[in-house]
Protein backbone atom coordinates (compact mmCIF):
# COMPACT_ATOMS: atom_id res chain seq x y z
CA UNK A 1 0.00 0.00 0.00
CA UNK A 2 1.20 3.39 -1.33
CA UNK A 3 2.28 6.31 1.38
CA UNK A 4 -0.85 8.47 0.42
CA UNK A 5 -2.92 5.67 1.92
CA UNK A 6 -1.20 4.59 5.52
CA UNK A 7 -3.97 6.98 7.23
CA UNK A 8 -6.69 5.22 5.11
CA UNK A 9 -10.42 5.58 7.15
CA UNK A 10 -11.12 2.37 8.74
CA UNK A 11 -14.75 2.87 8.19
CA UNK A 12 -13.88 3.31 4.20
CA UNK A 13 -11.87 -0.57 4.53
CA UNK A 14 -14.94 -1.62 5.82
CA UNK A 15 -17.06 -0.61 3.03
CA UNK A 16 -14.90 -1.35 0.33
CA UNK A 17 -14.97 -4.78 1.84
CA UNK A 18 -18.32 -5.33 2.18
CA UNK A 19 -18.93 -5.07 -1.94
CA UNK A 20 -19.37 -7.00 -4.74
CA UNK A 21 -19.89 -5.89 -8.12
CA UNK A 22 -20.63 -8.41 -10.97
CA UNK A 23 -22.42 -9.43 -14.04
CA UNK A 24 -24.60 -12.27 -15.26
CA UNK A 25 -23.41 -13.39 -18.33
CA UNK A 26 -24.65 -16.58 -21.01
CA UNK A 27 -25.87 -17.55 -24.65
CA UNK A 28 -29.52 -16.53 -25.36
CA UNK A 29 -32.16 -18.55 -23.00
CA UNK A 30 -29.55 -20.23 -20.56
CA UNK A 31 -31.26 -18.86 -17.76
CA UNK A 32 -29.54 -15.65 -17.33
CA UNK A 33 -32.73 -13.57 -16.26
CA UNK A 34 -34.20 -16.46 -14.00
CA UNK A 35 -31.30 -16.61 -12.06
CA UNK A 36 -31.09 -12.70 -11.34
CA UNK A 37 -34.65 -13.08 -10.69
CA UNK A 38 -33.84 -15.92 -8.51
CA UNK A 39 -30.45 -14.27 -6.78
CA UNK A 40 -32.91 -11.28 -5.61
CA UNK A 41 -35.26 -13.98 -4.34
CA UNK A 42 -32.52 -15.61 -1.82
CA UNK A 43 -31.47 -11.93 -1.19
CA UNK A 44 -34.35 -10.90 0.16
CA UNK A 45 -34.86 -8.23 -2.49
CA UNK A 46 -37.69 -9.15 -4.04
CA UNK A 47 -40.93 -11.85 -2.79
CA UNK A 48 -41.86 -13.09 -5.86
CA UNK A 49 -39.87 -13.85 -8.51
CA UNK A 50 -41.21 -13.13 -12.23
CA UNK A 51 -40.51 -15.32 -15.80
CA UNK A 52 -39.75 -13.40 -18.69
CA UNK A 53 -41.68 -15.78 -21.39
CA UNK A 54 -42.25 -15.38 -24.89
CA UNK A 55 -45.17 -12.52 -26.07
CA UNK A 56 -46.73 -13.95 -22.45
CA UNK A 57 -46.08 -12.23 -19.10
CA UNK A 58 -47.16 -13.68 -16.64
CA UNK A 59 -45.61 -10.85 -14.21
CA UNK A 60 -43.01 -8.99 -16.15
CA UNK A 61 -39.41 -9.87 -14.90
CA UNK A 62 -38.06 -7.36 -12.27
CA UNK A 63 -34.96 -6.98 -14.34
CA UNK A 64 -36.41 -6.22 -17.72
CA UNK A 65 -38.30 -2.55 -18.11
CA UNK A 66 -38.68 -1.90 -21.75
CA UNK A 67 -41.74 -2.94 -23.19
CA UNK A 68 -40.03 -4.42 -26.40
CA UNK A 69 -38.48 -6.90 -24.05
CA UNK A 70 -41.71 -8.02 -22.05
CA UNK A 71 -42.98 -8.14 -25.69
CA UNK A 72 -40.29 -10.59 -26.74
CA UNK A 73 -39.14 -12.09 -23.80
CA UNK A 74 -35.69 -10.76 -24.45
CA UNK A 75 -33.19 -8.85 -22.38
CA UNK A 76 -31.92 -6.11 -24.71
CA UNK A 77 -30.88 -3.75 -22.10
CA UNK A 78 -28.38 -4.01 -19.06
CA UNK A 79 -30.22 -3.56 -15.74
CA UNK A 80 -28.55 -2.54 -12.18
CA UNK A 81 -29.45 -4.30 -8.95
CA UNK A 82 -28.63 -3.82 -5.70
CA UNK A 83 -29.27 -6.34 -2.57
CA UNK A 84 -28.02 -7.56 0.99
CA UNK A 85 -26.85 -10.56 1.34
CA UNK A 86 -25.46 -12.21 4.74
CA UNK A 87 -24.10 -8.80 5.40
CA UNK A 88 -22.24 -7.91 2.21
CA UNK A 89 -23.66 -4.99 -0.39
CA UNK A 90 -24.22 -6.54 -3.70
CA UNK A 91 -24.25 -4.95 -7.35
CA UNK A 92 -26.07 -7.22 -9.62
CA UNK A 93 -25.64 -6.28 -13.30
CA UNK A 94 -27.70 -8.07 -15.91
CA UNK A 95 -27.13 -7.79 -19.07
CA UNK A 96 -28.40 -8.90 -22.61
CA UNK A 97 -28.01 -12.37 -23.77
CA UNK A 98 -28.76 -11.60 -27.71
CA UNK A 99 -26.05 -11.61 -29.28
CA UNK A 100 -27.56 -8.26 -30.88
CA UNK A 101 -26.84 -6.37 -27.80
CA UNK A 102 -23.07 -7.48 -26.81
CA UNK A 103 -21.98 -4.00 -26.75
CA UNK A 104 -23.85 -3.06 -24.12
CA UNK A 105 -22.85 -6.44 -22.12
CA UNK A 106 -19.10 -5.62 -23.50
CA UNK A 107 -19.25 -2.19 -21.56
CA UNK A 108 -20.92 -3.71 -18.51
CA UNK A 109 -18.36 -5.75 -17.89
CA UNK A 110 -15.66 -2.61 -17.62
CA UNK A 111 -17.84 -2.04 -14.60
CA UNK A 112 -17.50 -4.86 -12.92
CA UNK A 113 -15.34 -7.07 -10.50
CA UNK A 114 -16.09 -10.55 -11.15
CA UNK A 115 -19.20 -12.55 -13.24
CA UNK A 116 -21.29 -15.46 -13.16
CA UNK A 117 -21.42 -17.77 -16.26
CA UNK A 118 -24.18 -19.55 -16.97
CA UNK A 119 -23.97 -22.95 -19.05
CA UNK A 120 -27.03 -24.62 -20.25
CA UNK A 121 -26.53 -28.28 -19.11
CA UNK A 122 -28.27 -29.58 -22.86
CA UNK A 123 -26.14 -27.03 -24.96
CA UNK A 124 -22.75 -27.05 -23.20
CA UNK A 125 -20.94 -23.68 -24.00
CA UNK A 126 -22.53 -22.03 -26.97
CA UNK A 127 -21.36 -19.12 -29.47
CA UNK A 128 -22.55 -16.02 -27.62
CA UNK A 129 -20.73 -17.19 -23.94
CA UNK A 130 -17.47 -17.79 -25.70
CA UNK A 131 -17.47 -14.23 -27.14
CA UNK A 132 -18.39 -12.54 -23.53
CA UNK A 133 -15.63 -15.07 -22.28
CA UNK A 134 -13.17 -13.09 -24.75
CA UNK A 135 -13.90 -9.87 -23.32
CA UNK A 136 -13.49 -11.59 -19.65
CA UNK A 137 -10.41 -12.73 -20.71
CA UNK A 138 -9.22 -9.56 -21.73
CA UNK A 139 -9.42 -8.35 -18.19
CA UNK A 140 -8.50 -11.29 -16.48
CA UNK A 141 -12.15 -10.91 -14.87
CA UNK A 142 -12.52 -13.89 -12.56
CA UNK A 143 -15.06 -16.22 -13.54
CA UNK A 144 -17.92 -18.13 -11.54
CA UNK A 145 -19.63 -20.83 -13.52
CA UNK A 146 -23.46 -21.91 -12.99
CA UNK A 147 -24.32 -25.08 -15.05
CA UNK A 148 -28.26 -24.46 -15.19
CA UNK A 149 -31.54 -26.60 -16.24
CA UNK A 150 -30.76 -30.06 -14.23
CA UNK A 151 -34.12 -30.31 -14.27
CA UNK A 152 -34.26 -31.29 -17.91
CA UNK A 153 -32.35 -33.90 -19.48
CA UNK A 154 -28.36 -32.91 -20.73
CA UNK A 155 -24.74 -33.61 -20.54
CA UNK A 156 -22.84 -35.72 -18.43
CA UNK A 157 -21.09 -33.29 -15.60
CA UNK A 158 -17.78 -34.25 -16.90
CA UNK A 159 -18.78 -33.91 -20.49
CA UNK A 160 -19.74 -30.36 -19.86
CA UNK A 161 -16.58 -29.44 -17.78
CA UNK A 162 -14.86 -31.07 -21.18
CA UNK A 163 -16.41 -28.66 -23.35
CA UNK A 164 -15.94 -24.94 -21.15
CA UNK A 165 -12.09 -26.29 -20.80
CA UNK A 166 -11.07 -26.87 -24.78
CA UNK A 167 -13.74 -23.87 -25.80
CA UNK A 168 -12.95 -21.33 -22.67
CA UNK A 169 -9.59 -22.19 -22.30
CA UNK A 170 -10.45 -21.99 -18.29
CA UNK A 171 -9.92 -25.28 -15.50
CA UNK A 172 -12.89 -26.61 -13.94
CA UNK A 173 -13.11 -26.52 -10.51
CA UNK A 174 -16.72 -28.50 -9.28
CA UNK A 175 -17.69 -26.74 -5.56
CA UNK A 176 -21.00 -28.68 -5.88
CA UNK A 177 -22.30 -32.21 -8.20
CA UNK A 178 -25.30 -32.99 -8.93
CA UNK A 179 -27.63 -36.33 -8.15
CA UNK A 180 -28.77 -36.95 -11.69
CA UNK A 181 -31.04 -34.98 -13.80
CA UNK A 182 -34.39 -34.57 -15.39
CA UNK A 183 -36.63 -36.43 -13.69
CA UNK A 184 -34.14 -38.08 -11.96
CA UNK A 185 -32.54 -35.28 -10.35
CA UNK A 186 -32.80 -35.40 -6.75
CA UNK A 187 -30.34 -32.62 -5.78
CA UNK A 188 -27.31 -31.60 -5.22
CA UNK A 189 -24.49 -32.45 -3.07
CA UNK A 190 -22.15 -29.82 -1.77
CA UNK A 191 -18.69 -30.70 -1.49
CA UNK A 192 -17.19 -28.52 0.76
CA UNK A 193 -19.41 -28.87 3.41
CA UNK A 194 -20.15 -32.11 2.09
CA UNK A 195 -23.61 -31.92 2.41
CA UNK A 196 -26.97 -33.09 0.26
CA UNK A 197 -29.57 -30.89 -0.16
CA UNK A 198 -32.41 -33.27 -1.74
CA UNK A 199 -34.29 -31.55 -4.55
CA UNK A 200 -37.75 -30.48 -4.38
CA UNK A 201 -39.60 -27.93 -6.96
CA UNK A 202 -39.93 -24.34 -6.45
CA UNK A 203 -38.93 -24.57 -2.96
CA UNK A 204 -38.33 -20.66 -1.39
CA UNK A 205 -34.96 -19.95 1.15
CA UNK A 206 -38.13 -19.95 3.61
CA UNK A 207 -37.94 -23.64 3.28
CA UNK A 208 -34.48 -24.54 4.22
CA UNK A 209 -33.78 -27.05 1.25
CA UNK A 210 -36.14 -29.75 2.48
CA UNK A 211 -34.05 -32.79 3.72
CA UNK A 212 -30.50 -32.47 4.36
CA UNK A 213 -28.04 -35.44 4.42
CA UNK A 214 -24.43 -34.70 5.97
CA UNK A 215 -23.26 -37.83 5.47
CA UNK A 216 -23.03 -40.12 2.31
CA UNK A 217 -22.84 -43.11 3.96
CA UNK A 218 -26.17 -42.77 5.68
CA UNK A 219 -28.80 -45.73 5.36
CA UNK A 220 -31.43 -42.91 4.85
CA UNK A 221 -29.86 -41.79 1.62
CA UNK A 222 -30.63 -45.48 0.01
CA UNK A 223 -33.89 -45.37 1.66
CA UNK A 224 -34.96 -41.83 0.09
CA UNK A 225 -33.13 -42.22 -3.40
CA UNK A 226 -32.70 -45.53 -4.11
CA UNK A 227 -29.48 -47.56 -3.64
CA UNK A 228 -28.39 -47.25 -7.37
CA UNK A 229 -27.90 -43.39 -7.42
CA UNK A 230 -26.66 -43.37 -4.05
CA UNK A 231 -24.36 -45.69 -4.99
CA UNK A 232 -23.59 -43.70 -8.12
CA UNK A 233 -23.09 -40.32 -6.07
CA UNK A 234 -20.49 -41.92 -3.54
CA UNK A 235 -18.71 -43.04 -6.78
CA UNK A 236 -18.66 -39.77 -8.15
CA UNK A 237 -17.27 -37.83 -4.91
CA UNK A 238 -14.83 -40.37 -4.39
CA UNK A 239 -13.47 -39.70 -7.92
CA UNK A 240 -13.84 -35.90 -7.83
CA UNK A 241 -11.57 -36.35 -4.42
CA UNK A 242 -8.83 -38.30 -5.88
CA UNK A 243 -8.84 -37.09 -9.42
CA UNK A 244 -10.07 -33.20 -9.31
CA UNK A 245 -7.39 -30.48 -8.99
CA UNK A 246 -8.59 -28.32 -5.40
CA UNK A 247 -10.29 -24.88 -5.94
CA UNK A 248 -6.88 -22.70 -5.84
CA UNK A 249 -8.39 -18.63 -4.75
CA UNK A 250 -5.57 -16.82 -6.43
CA UNK A 251 -5.88 -19.07 -10.04
CA UNK A 252 -9.38 -18.12 -9.77
CA UNK A 253 -8.99 -14.24 -8.73
CA UNK A 254 -6.28 -14.43 -11.64
CA UNK A 255 -8.92 -15.71 -14.56
CA UNK A 256 -7.40 -19.25 -15.43
CA UNK A 257 -9.80 -21.24 -12.62
CA UNK A 258 -13.55 -21.49 -12.55
CA UNK A 259 -15.10 -22.30 -9.53
CA UNK A 260 -18.18 -24.89 -11.12
CA UNK A 261 -22.00 -25.25 -9.34
CA UNK A 262 -25.03 -26.81 -10.55
CA UNK A 263 -28.79 -26.25 -9.97
CA UNK A 264 -31.53 -25.50 -11.96
CA UNK A 265 -32.31 -21.67 -11.25
CA UNK A 266 -35.96 -21.78 -12.21
CA UNK A 267 -36.76 -24.54 -9.31
CA UNK A 268 -34.37 -22.17 -7.08
CA UNK A 269 -32.12 -24.83 -6.68
CA UNK A 270 -28.19 -25.14 -6.16
CA UNK A 271 -28.23 -20.99 -6.09
CA UNK A 272 -28.54 -20.93 -2.56
CA UNK A 273 -24.90 -22.93 -2.49
CA UNK A 274 -23.59 -20.83 -5.19
CA UNK A 275 -24.71 -17.39 -3.46
CA UNK A 276 -23.10 -18.29 -0.44
CA UNK A 277 -19.81 -19.18 -1.90
CA UNK A 278 -19.42 -16.35 -4.15
CA UNK A 279 -19.88 -13.96 -1.38
CA UNK A 280 -17.07 -15.55 0.56
CA UNK A 281 -14.04 -15.65 -3.35
CA UNK A 282 -15.80 -12.96 -5.24
CA UNK A 283 -12.93 -10.00 -5.07
CA UNK A 284 -13.68 -6.67 -3.51
CA UNK A 285 -13.37 -3.38 -5.29
CA UNK A 286 -10.05 -3.50 -7.25
CA UNK A 287 -7.54 -1.17 -8.86
CA UNK A 288 -8.62 0.31 -12.05
CA UNK A 289 -6.54 1.98 -14.63
CA UNK A 290 -6.25 5.29 -15.88
CA UNK A 291 -4.27 6.97 -18.50
CA UNK A 292 -1.70 8.37 -16.00
CA UNK A 293 -2.22 6.06 -13.11
CA UNK A 294 -3.85 2.97 -11.39
CA UNK A 295 -6.42 4.37 -9.19
CA UNK A 296 -6.81 2.35 -5.54
CA UNK A 297 -10.44 1.87 -4.25
CA UNK A 298 -8.96 3.21 -0.86
CA UNK A 299 -8.00 6.38 -1.84
CA UNK A 300 -9.76 9.58 0.08
CA UNK A 301 -10.77 11.21 -2.88
CA UNK A 302 -13.24 10.70 -5.01
CA UNK A 303 -13.43 9.03 -8.48
CA UNK A 304 -15.74 6.97 -10.92
CA UNK A 305 -17.18 6.73 -14.56
CA UNK A 306 -20.13 6.57 -16.58
CA UNK A 307 -20.46 2.81 -18.32
CA UNK A 308 -23.71 3.25 -19.34
CA UNK A 309 -26.89 5.91 -20.25
CA UNK A 310 -30.47 5.21 -20.21
CA UNK A 311 -33.21 7.57 -21.53
CA UNK A 312 -36.43 6.97 -20.66
CA UNK A 313 -36.77 4.62 -17.45
CA UNK A 314 -39.65 6.61 -16.82
CA UNK A 315 -41.55 7.15 -19.32
CA UNK A 316 -43.75 9.98 -17.37
CA UNK A 317 -40.64 12.14 -17.07
CA UNK A 318 -38.73 11.37 -19.90
CA UNK A 319 -35.31 10.96 -18.05
CA UNK A 320 -32.15 10.59 -18.76
CA UNK A 321 -29.86 8.34 -15.85
CA UNK A 322 -26.44 8.13 -16.45
CA UNK A 323 -25.06 4.54 -14.91
CA UNK A 324 -21.39 5.43 -12.46
CA UNK A 325 -19.34 3.06 -11.24
CA UNK A 326 -17.45 4.59 -8.12
CA UNK A 327 -13.62 3.33 -8.27
CA UNK A 328 -12.12 5.28 -5.16
CA UNK A 329 -13.45 7.49 -2.13
CA UNK A 330 -17.08 7.98 -0.52
CA UNK A 331 -19.65 9.59 -2.48
CA UNK A 332 -22.05 11.75 -0.38
CA UNK A 333 -25.26 13.33 -1.57
CA UNK A 334 -24.86 16.86 -2.53
CA UNK A 335 -21.07 16.80 -2.87
CA UNK A 336 -19.51 18.23 -5.88
CA UNK A 337 -17.17 16.62 -8.64
CA UNK A 338 -15.52 17.74 -11.36
CA UNK A 339 -16.71 16.61 -15.06
CA UNK A 340 -13.42 16.58 -16.71
CA UNK A 341 -14.62 16.11 -20.35
CA UNK A 342 -16.45 19.64 -20.23
CA UNK A 343 -14.38 20.96 -17.49
CA UNK A 344 -16.82 22.15 -15.09
CA UNK A 345 -17.65 21.35 -11.75
CA UNK A 346 -21.18 19.50 -11.04
CA UNK A 347 -23.04 19.02 -7.69
CA UNK A 348 -24.81 15.60 -7.31
CA UNK A 349 -27.84 16.27 -5.78
CA UNK A 350 -30.10 13.44 -6.33
CA UNK A 351 -28.06 10.39 -7.07
CA UNK A 352 -30.28 6.91 -7.19
CA UNK A 353 -29.51 3.16 -6.24
CA UNK A 354 -31.75 0.70 -8.83
CA UNK A 355 -33.30 -2.15 -7.77
CA UNK A 356 -34.41 -2.35 -11.92
CA UNK A 357 -37.15 -0.02 -12.56
CA UNK A 358 -37.39 0.70 -9.05
CA UNK A 359 -35.40 3.51 -7.57
CA UNK A 360 -34.30 4.76 -4.07
CA UNK A 361 -32.13 8.19 -3.05
CA UNK A 362 -28.40 7.56 -2.02
CA UNK A 363 -27.08 9.57 0.98
CA UNK A 364 -23.57 7.67 0.42
CA UNK A 365 -22.31 5.00 -1.68
CA UNK A 366 -18.74 3.23 -1.78
CA UNK A 367 -16.24 1.80 -4.44
CA UNK A 368 -17.79 -0.86 -6.13
CA UNK A 369 -21.87 0.81 -6.26
CA UNK A 370 -23.57 1.77 -9.02
CA UNK A 371 -25.25 4.46 -8.27
CA UNK A 372 -27.66 6.70 -11.00
CA UNK A 373 -27.26 10.47 -11.93
CA UNK A 374 -29.66 12.81 -13.49
CA UNK A 375 -28.34 13.37 -16.84
CA UNK A 376 -29.71 16.35 -18.94
CA UNK A 377 -27.42 15.80 -22.11
CA UNK A 378 -24.03 16.92 -20.71
CA UNK A 379 -22.68 13.17 -19.57
CA UNK A 380 -21.61 10.52 -22.40
CA UNK A 381 -20.49 7.10 -21.97
CA UNK A 382 -16.91 6.77 -20.79
CA UNK A 383 -16.87 10.03 -18.22
CA UNK A 384 -14.66 10.75 -15.62
CA UNK A 385 -15.71 12.68 -12.47
CA UNK A 386 -13.59 13.41 -9.65
CA UNK A 387 -12.91 15.67 -6.81
CA UNK A 388 -9.56 16.21 -7.26
CA UNK A 389 -7.24 14.76 -9.97
CA UNK A 390 -7.98 14.74 -13.70
CA UNK A 391 -8.47 10.95 -14.67
CA UNK A 392 -9.55 9.03 -17.89
CA UNK A 393 -10.49 5.62 -16.97
CA UNK A 394 -9.71 3.23 -19.37
CA UNK A 395 -11.12 -0.10 -21.40
CA UNK A 396 -14.89 1.22 -22.07
CA UNK A 397 -15.11 -0.16 -25.78
CA UNK A 398 -17.03 2.11 -28.83
CA UNK A 399 -16.97 -1.02 -31.79
CA UNK A 400 -17.81 0.30 -35.30
CA UNK A 401 -21.08 -1.30 -36.83
CA UNK A 402 -21.76 -4.21 -38.49
CA UNK A 403 -25.11 -3.12 -39.92
CA UNK A 404 -26.61 -0.02 -41.30
CA UNK A 405 -29.76 1.58 -42.41
CA UNK A 406 -31.56 4.92 -43.39
CA UNK A 407 -33.89 6.33 -41.28
CA UNK A 408 -37.69 7.17 -43.23
CA UNK A 409 -39.27 9.51 -41.12
CA UNK A 410 -43.21 9.24 -41.93
CA UNK A 411 -44.30 12.87 -40.32
CA UNK A 412 -42.22 15.61 -41.55
CA UNK A 413 -43.61 17.27 -38.65
CA UNK A 414 -41.72 15.60 -36.20
CA UNK A 415 -38.24 16.29 -37.28
CA UNK A 416 -37.17 17.60 -34.20
CA UNK A 417 -38.13 14.78 -32.02
CA UNK A 418 -36.77 12.32 -34.20
CA UNK A 419 -32.65 13.88 -34.25
CA UNK A 420 -33.45 13.97 -30.44
CA UNK A 421 -34.25 10.68 -30.00
CA UNK A 422 -31.50 9.43 -32.38
CA UNK A 423 -28.91 11.35 -30.53
CA UNK A 424 -30.40 10.69 -26.98
CA UNK A 425 -30.49 6.70 -28.13
CA UNK A 426 -27.10 6.93 -29.37
CA UNK A 427 -25.58 8.25 -26.57
CA UNK A 428 -26.80 5.04 -24.61
CA UNK A 429 -25.52 3.34 -26.96
CA UNK A 430 -28.23 1.50 -28.49
CA UNK A 431 -27.07 2.50 -31.88
CA UNK A 432 -24.82 5.05 -33.80
CA UNK A 433 -25.79 7.48 -35.94
CA UNK A 434 -24.20 8.97 -38.77
CA UNK A 435 -24.28 12.24 -40.39
CA UNK A 436 -23.05 11.89 -44.40
CA UNK A 437 -20.86 14.97 -45.45
CA UNK A 438 -23.12 14.84 -48.27
CA UNK A 439 -26.74 15.04 -48.41
CA UNK A 440 -29.06 15.17 -45.50
CA UNK A 441 -29.87 11.37 -44.78
CA UNK A 442 -30.35 10.08 -41.21
CA UNK A 443 -27.83 6.89 -40.87
CA UNK A 444 -27.60 4.27 -37.91
CA UNK A 445 -25.77 1.67 -37.54
CA UNK A 446 -25.42 -1.48 -35.17
CA UNK A 447 -23.55 -4.43 -34.17
CA UNK A 448 -27.07 -6.49 -34.39
CA UNK A 449 -29.78 -6.16 -36.68
CA UNK A 450 -32.43 -6.57 -33.74
CA UNK A 451 -31.06 -2.92 -32.33
CA UNK A 452 -32.76 -1.46 -35.57
CA UNK A 453 -36.10 -2.95 -34.32
CA UNK A 454 -35.49 -1.67 -30.83
CA UNK A 455 -34.74 1.39 -32.16
CA UNK A 456 -38.17 2.24 -34.20
CA UNK A 457 -40.18 0.71 -31.25
CA UNK A 458 -38.22 2.95 -28.85
CA UNK A 459 -38.99 6.41 -31.21
CA UNK A 460 -42.46 5.32 -30.82
CA UNK A 461 -43.06 4.64 -27.79
CA UNK A 462 -40.93 7.28 -26.54
CA UNK A 463 -40.56 10.05 -28.57
CA UNK A 464 -43.66 9.76 -30.45
CA UNK A 465 -41.75 9.50 -33.56
CA UNK A 466 -43.65 7.08 -36.58
CA UNK A 467 -40.55 6.20 -38.10
CA UNK A 468 -39.06 2.88 -40.60
CA UNK A 469 -35.59 1.98 -41.33
CA UNK A 470 -34.34 0.85 -44.93
CA UNK A 471 -31.39 -1.10 -46.14
CA UNK A 472 -28.73 0.95 -47.68
CA UNK A 473 -25.78 -0.32 -49.22
CA UNK A 474 -23.15 -0.21 -46.76
CA UNK A 475 -21.30 -2.75 -44.56
CA UNK A 476 -18.24 -0.96 -42.77
CA UNK A 477 -17.60 1.46 -40.86
CA UNK A 478 -13.96 2.68 -39.84
CA UNK A 479 -13.00 5.46 -37.84
CA UNK A 480 -10.70 8.01 -39.15
CA UNK A 481 -7.29 9.70 -38.07
CA UNK A 482 -4.05 10.55 -39.25
CA UNK A 483 -1.35 13.13 -37.60
CA UNK A 484 -0.66 14.72 -40.80
CA UNK A 485 -3.75 17.39 -40.33
CA UNK A 486 -2.60 18.23 -44.62
CA UNK A 487 -3.11 14.59 -45.19
CA UNK A 488 -6.22 14.21 -43.45
CA UNK A 489 -8.33 17.34 -44.98
CA UNK A 490 -7.21 16.27 -48.64
CA UNK A 491 -8.33 11.94 -47.87
CA UNK A 492 -11.43 14.20 -46.83
CA UNK A 493 -11.57 15.91 -49.90
CA UNK A 494 -11.09 13.31 -51.93
CA UNK A 495 -14.08 10.67 -50.30
CA UNK A 496 -16.48 13.17 -48.92
CA UNK A 497 -19.19 10.78 -50.58
CA UNK A 498 -18.30 7.68 -48.13
CA UNK A 499 -17.45 9.82 -45.02
CA UNK A 500 -20.01 10.73 -41.95
CA UNK A 501 -19.61 12.55 -38.67
CA UNK A 502 -20.45 10.39 -35.67
CA UNK A 503 -22.79 11.95 -32.74
CA UNK A 504 -18.93 13.00 -31.06
CA UNK A 505 -18.26 14.37 -34.36
CA UNK A 506 -15.81 12.09 -35.65
CA UNK A 507 -14.94 11.35 -39.10
CA UNK A 508 -15.93 7.54 -39.83
CA UNK A 509 -15.23 6.06 -43.19
CA UNK A 510 -18.39 4.10 -44.52
CA UNK A 511 -18.18 1.80 -47.27
CA UNK A 512 -19.62 -1.45 -48.74
CA UNK A 513 -17.01 -4.11 -48.40
CA UNK A 514 -13.89 -5.60 -47.28
CA UNK A 515 -12.81 -5.34 -51.31
CA UNK A 516 -13.65 -1.53 -51.16
CA UNK A 517 -11.95 -0.98 -47.71
CA UNK A 518 -8.44 -2.63 -48.82
CA UNK A 519 -8.41 -0.44 -51.57
CA UNK A 520 -8.66 3.04 -49.62
CA UNK A 521 -6.48 1.25 -47.28
CA UNK A 522 -3.76 0.76 -50.15
CA UNK A 523 -4.31 4.30 -51.64
CA UNK A 524 -3.99 6.29 -48.21
CA UNK A 525 -1.11 4.23 -46.15
CA UNK A 526 -0.96 7.45 -43.49
CA UNK A 527 -4.03 7.59 -42.70
CA UNK A 528 -5.75 5.33 -39.94
CA UNK A 529 -8.75 2.84 -40.10
CA UNK A 530 -9.96 2.19 -36.60
CA UNK A 531 -12.27 -0.52 -36.09
CA UNK A 532 -12.60 0.27 -31.88
CA UNK A 533 -12.09 3.09 -30.47
CA UNK A 534 -12.14 3.80 -26.44
CA UNK A 535 -15.05 6.64 -25.50
CA UNK A 536 -14.61 9.99 -25.38
CA UNK A 537 -10.64 9.74 -26.05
Amino acid sequence: MNTALKNIDKSLLKEISKRRTFAIISHPDAGKTTLTEKLLLFGGAIQQAGAVKSRKIEKAATSDFLSIEQERGISVSSSVMKFNYRGYEINLLDTPGHKDFSEDTYRVLTAVDCAIMIIDSAKGVEPQTQKLMEVCRMRNTPIITFINKLDREGLEPLEIFNDIEDKLQIECVPLTWPLGMGKRFKGVYNLEKKELGLFSPGYTPKDGGGILITDLSDARLDELIGKSQADQLREDVDLIDGASEPFDLRLYLNGTQTPVFFGSAINNFGVKEMLDSFVKIAPQPGIRPTATRDVDPHEEDFSGFTFKIQANMDPEHRDRIAFFRICSGKFTKGMKVRHHRIGKDIKIANATIFMAQERNNVEEAYPGDIIGIHNHGTIKIGDTFTTKEPLKFLGIPNFAPEHFRRVVLKDPLKAKALQKGLLQLSEEGTIQVFRPLIGNMHIIGAVGVLQFDVTMARLKAEYSVNAVYETIDLAIARWVTCEDEKMLREFTKRNESGLAIDSEDRLIFLTTSEYQLGFTLEKWPQIKFHKTREHNL
